[in-house]
């Protein structure tokens, strides 16, 4: 009875939602009690907000405000509009919360049994709360990547266009959505949606702004992430937590190029979309969505900690709809939970994080095993006999 209760509990899906909520909530509120380097994220976000009034560029370093550069598109104001007139002790938190507001709901939304979306969710937690104590769109982000493949399994074309571009208009990577254009069944709505939608976002900042400013901030924001991209790079950044980082740290050589991974990773990427009978299959699609999920983190210089809450929801989505969890699968899953969750933790000492995970990028190492697990599932499993989505 006991046990029947406790299964009960966790796998109720308002308990474990509830959780992430009052997580991402605490979360803020701790960083705010901390003073403002340890919330510097939510300082420079909502300038982009408040530089974009006054047109002033919203890519330059404002040492007295905040201590990084901004690399979110000029949309990105749109967005933090409500919460930047907040004062912090309330904007934050609100911040936050409406970032997991969107992932949780994108989970709710997944076409599996509620109680595998209850263990897909726990089973995210730890890299949530990662994600979560920086404050950032990574969250929102992941779910936005979610409900752009959940509403084309929907046919709601217009959703799926709008989850997509607006990842898109804040950090590019929302433009992956598209790796669901197969399967969408009214193709003419989702181009036309899609279209328009695509002008209302460009055109929206300049309401607020002008337009010579609006236009000159995406000219900006493409020097800006040519740059970024540069310092990412370099050996000791905190980014490039990517399988090109892992090579280049291993050999000690920043300066092999991405475009040794990035051509041969497109193209391995494609070669599922060769399977057009599994099209119709719901687990075909879903599986689609993790390889998305893990892909654009695995190969993105700009890649970091926080960065991995995209990549563990598509290990998890992955591994929870396995109908056959063979010792091969499990021991991935540990393998991500060890040393892609919890190795940036407090469970790990800091000379290994530091010597080890940080400097070899590490972190990324168990999700390249699950991407090209995953990439093998596409290419030759039966996806209406191998996966179970109740």
């Amino acid at each position: 009875m006991l046990k029947e209760k406790f299964l009960k509990f966790i796998s109720n899906p308002k308990i474990i939602f509830g959780i992430y909520l009052v997580v991402s909530l605490i979360s803020a509120v701790a960083k705010y009690f901390r003073g403002p380097i340890a919330y510097n994220n939510y300082l420079l976000f909502k300038n982009v907000f408040l530089s974009s009034l006054r047109s002033e560029n919203i890519f330059q370093q404002h040492q007295d405000l905040f201590f990084d550069s901004n690399h979110y598109g000029v949309f990105f104001g749109v967005l933090i509009a409500p919460f930047a007139l907040l004062p912090d002790w309330l904007g934050m938190p609100l911040w936050n919360v409406a970032n997991a507001f969107v992932f949780v709901f994108a989970l709710s939304k997944l076409p599996i049994s509620n109680i595998k979306k209850s263990f897909v969710a726990w089973l995210c937690l730890q890299e949530f709360i990662t994600a979560a104590l920086s404050v950032q769109f990574n969250i929102a982000l992941t779910g936005l990547l979610v409900l752009s493949m959940v509403y084309i399994y929907e046919k709601k074309e217009t959703k799926s266009a709008l989850a997509i571009l607006i990842g898109f208009f804040v950090k590019l990577y929302g433009i992956v959505g598209l790796s669901g254009f197969f399967f969408i069944k009214n193709k003419w709505k989702f181009i036309l949606s899609f279209a328009v939608i695509f002008l209302v976002f460009l055109i929206l900042p300049m309401l607020y702004s002008s337009p010579h400013f609006g236009l000159q901030s995406y000219q900006d924001w493409y020097i800006s992430l040519s740059g970024k991209n540069i310092e990412n790079e370099s050996l000791t950044s905190m980014q490039d937590f990517s399988l090109m980082g892992i090579v280049r740290r291993v050999l000690g050589d920043a300066t092999i190029s991405n475009l040794y991974f990035l051509i041969p990773g497109v193209i391995i990427f494609a070669l599922p979309y060769l399977r057009i009978k599994q099209y119709k299959e719901v687990a075909f699609q879903l599986m689609i969505l993790c390889s998305t999920l893990l892909f654009i983190v695995l190969f993105s210089s700009s890649s970091e900690s926080p960065t991995f809450i995209i990549a563990v929801t598509g290990v998890m989505i992955w591994f929870i709809i396995q109908k056959e969890k063979t010792p091969f699968v499990i021991f991935l899953l540990i393998f991500v939970l060890i040393l892609t969750c919890f190795s940036t933790s407090d469970l790990f000492p800091k000379n290994i994080k530091q010597l080890y995970i940080k400097k070899y990028s590490l972190k990324a190492l168990p999700c390249v095993f699950v991407w090209f697990r995953i990439i093998y599932e596409l290419m030759v499993k039966n996806f209406r006999k191998d996966y179970s989505l109740n």
